[in-house]
């Protein structure tokens, strides 16, 4: 009988610890594209659906939809907490406030997910995909997104604030809080040719095309045009003034003209540590396209910190 306890008490200390083992790795799980292979097979596609329908009715959701992607990874990793409402929602926070958009596409996408693979896709995930088919279906490249996210359970304000780069940063600035996301100044470059596609607020602007003197002035005029030194705080302007609603390099080809929109834009090449870089995808569109899918894949593996309490959420605007 004792023989027998002590052979009892160690089987039932070796499941302990291979049940300790299994949940820590299932923690450390590296995300895959195939994630919801078996599980949601037909993901990609209702996606994809998704995202034509929203750029069809109306171009500028490409790059809204990208926006959002990086203003979520950069608040705790990419784990959908943008989505979430509530009193300490990042929704509300200052460089998300009236400006990023796009949640209804989300939301329907997450409807449509729901209906084919009930509780099992992340909205996280969802999110993840939608911002590379906005990038694929203006023109841009394509690339097989890792998957595998969980959705956090809280937001944090505080964190939006203090992560998410604003419109006036410097490049000191912009490499430091890109840093901090474990991202380098190469990935930071060419992160910011998001900008190719999408628009700009005047009131995020106004100071560099009135006060500044990196800018080209034939540009600054123009902008002036739609921008008044007060007054049309909301009033729009494509980044790329070539080709607004294309994915291309045409944003490199505009700085290193002194035609950037917003002065953290500018900052990219004027005689600073990225001038070359910019040179070099102004005139190398496959360069900047690699470097690209390179850095949204190293920016969508940012993962919560660990003890965030994380699931999969049915509702993308509330925990479950």
């Amino acid at each position: 009988m004792a023989a027998f306890s002590s052979r009892s008490s160690t089987l039932i200390a070796l499941a302990v610890v291979l049940a300790v083992l299994g949940g820590a790795a299932a923690q450390q799980q590296q995300l895959s594209p195939t994630f919801y292979a078996k599980s949601c097979p037909n993901l990609a596609s209702i996606v994809r659906r998704g995202m034509a329908a929203a750029v069809q009715k109306e171009k500028r959701m490409g790059a809204s939809i990208l926006r959002m992607f990086f203003h979520d990874c950069f608040v705790n990793g990419c784990d959908g907490s943008l989505l979430l409402d509530g009193t300490n929602s990042e929704k509300a926070a200052g460089p998300n406030a009236n400006s990023v958009r796009g949640y209804e596409v989300i939301d329907a996408i997450k409807t449509q997910v729901e209906a084919a693979c009930k509780a099992t896709v992340s909205c996280s995930d969802i999110l993840a995909l939608a911002a590379r088919d906005g990038v694929n279906l203006l023109g841009g490249p394509t690339w097989n997104v890792p998957l595998g996210r969980k959705d956090s359970r809280t937001a944090s304000q505080s964190l939006a604030n203090a992560n998410l780069p604003p419109p006036t940063a410097s490049l000191g600035t912009l490499v430091s809080l890109f840093a901090r996301q474990g991202l380098n100044a190469r990935d930071m470059t060419a992160l910011s040719g998001a900008h190719t596609i999408g628009r700009s607020q005047c009131q995020f602007f106004r100071n560099h095309i009135y006060n500044e003197r990196n800018i080209n002035a034939t540009f600054a005029k123009l902008r002036q045009q739609t921008c008044p030194r007060s007054g049309g705080n909301g009033n729009l302007a494509p980044f790329d003034v070539t080709t607004a609603d294309t994915f291309d390099n045409a944003y490199y080809k505009n700085l290193v003209q002194k035609r950037g929109l917003l002065h953290s834009d500018q900052e990219l090449f004027n005689g600073g540590s990225q001038d070359a870089l910019v040179k070099q995808y102004s005139t190398n569109p496959g360069q900047f396209n690699a470097d690209f899918i390179t850095a949204m894949i190293k920016m969508g593996n940012l993962k919560p910190t660990t003890g965030t309490r994380t699931e999969v959420r049915r509702n993308c605007r509330k925990p479950n």
